[in-house]
């Protein structure tokens, strides 16, 4: 797998516009343009610069709009850094080409992407830091037979017996520290067609329990709504 950090400079000053910031205002956006460091040989011929609009056909097969795994598809979080700057980690399995996808817009980026190849080696009982962005949402009971009912937040005392339910491959020794709010999705960029989704945020220490499991977690992300910036499990060695 491929990890990369995207530096993104939102500015100090809340009342000064900030291509940045704006970019990252809209979630929809952002996994649209995550989606053109992945092109096909064919878009790249036709398109060195990035000139056309986006297509999602133009886009490698296997890597946008599909399935994550470990041969196909990417995850992303956007983090929040001090001094005024935020961070969007991606995880694909295969190589992006943020050059390409940047192309039209270098202004956007505070640094020039990081890239790299990484596997994580997990041991049963290890203890790992851990950071998710989650859609904690659950299903109402559908009206019809046959249909799926509407997706609903859960309350705020269902935060972590929700995570503790998806769970695979991992326990959580300790509670977890839960960051609520939303995040912004639209996809018209007409005003008032927008919509928010229910963002959780948890951080902690997890436990091991079955290394495989865990892995399969990591690549194919956790809960709903993964091309909006939800789902990526963050690991690293637990501090002493």
């Amino acid at each position: 797998m491929y990890q990369s950090c995207l530096l993104i400079d939102t500015g100090l000053n809340p009342d000064r516009p900030r291509p940045g910031r704006m970019w990252l205002g809209n979630l929809y956006r952002v996994h649209q343009r995550l989606c053109m460091g992945f092109p096909s040989p064919v878009r790249v011929a036709g398109d060195a610069h990035f000139l056309h609009p986006f297509a999602p056909e133009d886009f490698a097969q296997g890597h946008v709009q599909t399935q994550r795994d470990a041969t196909s598809g990417f995850l992303f979080r956007v983090d929040a850094l001090p001094g005024g700057r935020a961070v969007v980690l991606v995880q694909s399995a295969a190589r992006p080409d943020w050059g390409y996808a940047f192309s039209n817009a270098r202004h956007l980026l505070a640094a020039e992407p990081l890239v790299r190849e990484y596997e994580h080696e997990l041991g049963a009982g290890e203890l790992r830091r851990f950071r998710l962005r989650a859609n904690a949402v659950r299903r109402l009971p559908a009206g019809e037979p046959h249909t799926d009912g509407p997706r609903v937040p859960v309350p705020p005392e269902r935060f972590v017996p929700w995570l503790e339910g998806r769970a695979r491959g991992f326990e959580l020794p300790e509670r977890p520290t839960v960051t609520p709010g939303y995040v912004y999705v639209n996809k018209s960029g007409k005003r008032g067609e927008g919509r928010r989704y229910r963002s959780v945020v948890y951080e902690g220490v997890l436990r091991v329990t079955d290394p495989e499991a865990l892995m399969c977690q990591i690549t194919c992300g956790i809960g709903p709504a993964k091309a909006f910036g939800f789902g990526l499990l963050s690991v690293a060695p637990a501090r002493d």
